[in-house]
């Protein structure tokens, strides 16, 4: 049998992590920084409330997850404020 030249993953491997987390980026608005993740049609499982339009962001819409970058309460707090936006309405806050 020919031998693969592919990488296996090794016990502890989060490369689907590093790759997710390739998509983060940093946005500067209104004097804030904040990190901004979108999520895929096929990730999209829950219902949440847009705070741009205060309609809903159903499963299945491509949307973006956003929080401070920047907060002064940590990384954890930021993170536990996160909030899910329709994509349009980010772009126009």
């Amino acid at each position: 049998m020919p031998r693969s030249n592919r990488r296996r993953p090794q016990p502890g491997d989060d490369s689907l992590e590093r790759l997710l987390s390739g998509w983060k980026r940093t946005e500067t608005r209104r004097g804030a920084a904040w990190t901004v993740q979108p999520v895929s049609a096929a990730q999209a499982q829950k219902t949440y409330t847009c705070p741009g339009c205060g309609r809903d962001v159903v499963p299945g819409t491509a949307h973006l997850v956003i929080w401070r970058a920047d907060g002064v309460l940590g990384d954890a707090a930021d993170l536990a404020a996160r909030r899910h936006w329709h994509t349009a309405c980010w772009r126009i806050s």
